[in-house]
């Protein structure tokens, strides 16, 4: 059997060979191909070497020799795909990288860019009179409020009946804005045209009120939902509804009294209730959550979860007595780190100082101590007096 030995003199090893590495420059790879192919030129011309001739790796030296041919091939036009400056082989310039074509951006049509929408940029909302206060604070995760509130004194002359509302929206603020607009007004048309004084009637009207509210929104074609709690004063009495996780608290002589009870997912016949339509509740991102996405069960919108999410509220009717002092409205941006007696506690002498009462500044002082416990969300806090009522 016989072999071939590569000799150290053997053009295999001659510095003339084309070096081509990984790492090697564009420069570094033309010098030593323009080297190569004025080398191979001589040979054919018939000035090669006896040792050139007789090497064992003659077939690696044609097959560079076929590099140089398919080199000189190369059109003009061609080298544009390599990124070179199209020259001859044969010139002694060195081979420079070409400027890649301009790229021309369409300026409308299917790619033209959008503007972003111009979002709500207040930070704080506040208001402040004799009959009640509020406060709101935009969370540090969002880039636009979603909170709204609502109120209506003196309706239809009487200071004895009044309105008030907090809206928390989510998904956006267009649900919480159309509610606070309409809600208040439907609730007074439903209970001048019902008329009646028994609680039957004020539960139908509040109820008839969030699901008339809750249809016009949806006739809109807008995304988002919104959770609600308002309270309707009339003739001394206190008519409190809610869909959703925000909250009355009323202070009966320092003690809290909760008038709302939260609707989430987590509660066994609110759970119930979206099984049975065929819905699910599991917990996903640390909460209870409606078909792993929303953490409320009941509220104004949401068409994409409907017929689970749910826009009927539950009411609660009271007689406005002399120890009823103030009623707290908020969103769960305060409730979820402020329990019930936390808020009353709070806010019971800065309501009722008799020197000077500061309703307002117990508005911030509860939106304060809600964000210093790592409260993330919009929150909206208000104090309504209800001794101006009885």
């Amino acid at each position: 059997m016989s072999c071939s030995v590569a000799v150290a003199s053997s053009p295999a090893f001659s510095p003339s060979m084309i070096s081509i590495t990984r790492k090697a420059s564009t420069e570094t790879l033309a010098l030593s191909l323009q080297h190569h192919l004025s080398s191979s030129s001589s040979s054919a011309d018939g000035s090669s070497s006896p040792a050139s001739c007789s090497s064992p790796f003659r077939r690696f030296q044609r097959g560079a020799g076929g590099i140089r041919c398919c080199n000189r091939d190369i059109s003009t036009s061609d080298s544009r795909i390599f990124g070179f400056s199209a020259s001859s082989c044969g010139s002694s310039s060195v081979l420079k990288r070409k400027r890649p074509a301009r790229l021309e951006i369409p300026a409308s049509g299917s790619l033209a860019l959008q503007a972003n929408p111009v979002l709500d940029d207040r930070v704080e909302v506040e208001a402040d009179c004799a009959r009640y206060s509020v406060y709101c604070k935009r969370g540090r995760k969002g880039l636009e409020m979603e909170d709204r509130h609502s109120v209506a004194l003196d309706i239809l002359g009487d200071p004895q009946t009044a309105f008030f509302g907090i809206f928390d929206g989510h998904g956006g603020s267009k649900a919480a804005e159309f509610a606070s607009q309409k809600i208040g007004e439907l609730i007074v048309e439903e209970v001048l045209t019902r008329g009646g004084e028994g609680g039957i009637e004020l539960e139908e009207a509040m109820k008839n009120s969030y699901l008339k509210t809750d249809m016009e929104f949806l006739k809109e074609d807008l995304r988002g939902g919104a959770c609600c709690v308002t309270a309707f004063v009339r003739n001394g009495d206190l008519i409190v509804s809610n869909a959703g996780d925000c909250r009355a608290v009323v202070s009966i002589s320092g003690k809290a009294e909760a008038l709302t009870s939260d609707h989430r997912p987590s509660r066994e016949d609110e759970k119930d209730r979206i099984e049975s339509l065929g819905g699910y509740v599991d917990f996903c991102r640390g909460v209870w959550r409606l078909q792993g996405s929303l953490a409320v069960s009941r509220g104004i919108g949401d068409s994409h979860l409907k017929p689970w999410v749910i826009p009927e509220p539950e009411t609660k009717i009271m007689k406005i007595k002399s120890d009823c002092e103030f009623l707290i409205l908020a969103s769960d941006g305060l409730w979820d780190k402020v329990s019930n007696q936390e808020a009353i506690d709070m806010a019971r002498p800065l309501c009722l100082d008799p020197q000077k009462p500061s309703p307002l500044i117990a508005c911030k002082k509860l939106v304060n101590l809600s964000v210093s416990r790592g409260s993330m969300d919009d929150i909206s806090v208000m104090i309504i007096h209800l001794g101006h009522f009885i």
